[in-house]
């Protein structure tokens, strides 16, 4: 009898980096009235009091960055806005961190360094009450570029934005793992990135490569529906049925192949379901 996986009760949403900002009321602002405006998505779906918890630890400026998501949604009417800045594992691990977190609404990890947040937050208190809660309560947790890219289970952390072309050049760790069997990467189509979702995807087709592009998003509901939102595409890359894969035949530094990979491109409105749970709803 297979394993049975849990659906979560709460939701993702997992931008490509560079969303809009700009939101009509701003003054000699380049707001476009035409464009789907992520962040304005993000606060109409939060539910409760409506507070946010602004997670700067990716960036390498946190506090910066935690501002300028506090003065956006301040702008978007959310009147509760924390900013949680983890900088040791001490601090995930402590009672002010885990109290910010059971107060929050929505969650938004910025940009910066995915590496940063899974070795500051891997195996922390912090995290496992923020999966806690994605699980069992209606929670919203949103990231962006890096903090998209932590949210997959296989994570890239190190290579060039065309690398891929051969074995072992790009480096894969696991993400904080709240999106299951996926692999997510982040300004795909900015920088080229589709070869080195491929090798991911070769040394563990059970995964689906999900990408990103700038100002483009998925809202993920009860762990496997997707919606995809914004201004571009999303890339899936699917490979549960591909053929002559050479990834683990190969020495490191040959160039790979990988044959009869499916290839979904998605814009704004359209959806997708991941494949993997059994439990019925």
């Amino acid at each position: 009898m297979p394993t049975r996986i849990p659906r979560p009760k709460g939701r993702l949403l997992a931008i490509g980096g560079h969303e809009q900002r700009k939101t009509p009321d701003q003054e000699n602002s380049s707001y476009d009235e035409s464009a789907d405006f992520i962040l304005q998505r993000f606060v109409a779906e939060l539910s409760g009091t409506r507070t946010i918890v602004v997670i700067p630890t990716a960036s390498e400026e946190p506090e910066e960055a935690a501002q300028d998501y506090v003065k956006l949604f301040s702008e978007l009417g959310i009147e509760h806005v924390a900013v949680l800045n983890i900088q040791s594992r001490e601090q995930a691990n402590g009672p002010e961190a885990l109290d910010v977190i059971n107060r929050a609404d929505g969650v938004m990890l910025t940009g910066g360094d995915q590496l940063r947040l899974t070795a500051l937050l891997g195996g922390t208190k912090l995290l496992s009450r923020l999966t806690e809660r994605y699980y069992q309560e209606p929670i919203l947790i949103a990231g962006t570029s890096a903090g998209a890219a932590a949210m997959s289970t296989p994570m890239v952390y190190q290579g060039r934005n065309n690398a891929g072309f051969v074995k072992d050049e790009i480096h894969i760790t696991t993400g904080l793992q709240l999106l299951r069997d996926v692999a997510i990467d982040t300004h795909f189509v900015a920088r080229g990135r589709i070869v080195r979702m491929a090798q991911i995807i070769a040394t563990n087709p059970g995964c689906i490569g999900l990408g990103l592009e700038e100002d483009t998003a998925v809202l993920v509901s009860k762990g496997s529906e997707l919606e995809v939102l914004g201004n571009g595409i999303v890339v899936l890359l699917d490979g549960h049925n591909c053929t002559g894969n050479t990834i683990y035949e190969i020495k490191p530094g040959e160039v790979f192949s990988i044959r009869d990979l499916r290839l979904h491109l998605l814009s704004k409105g359209q959806c997708f379901t991941l494949p993997g749970f059994n439990e019925p709803e």
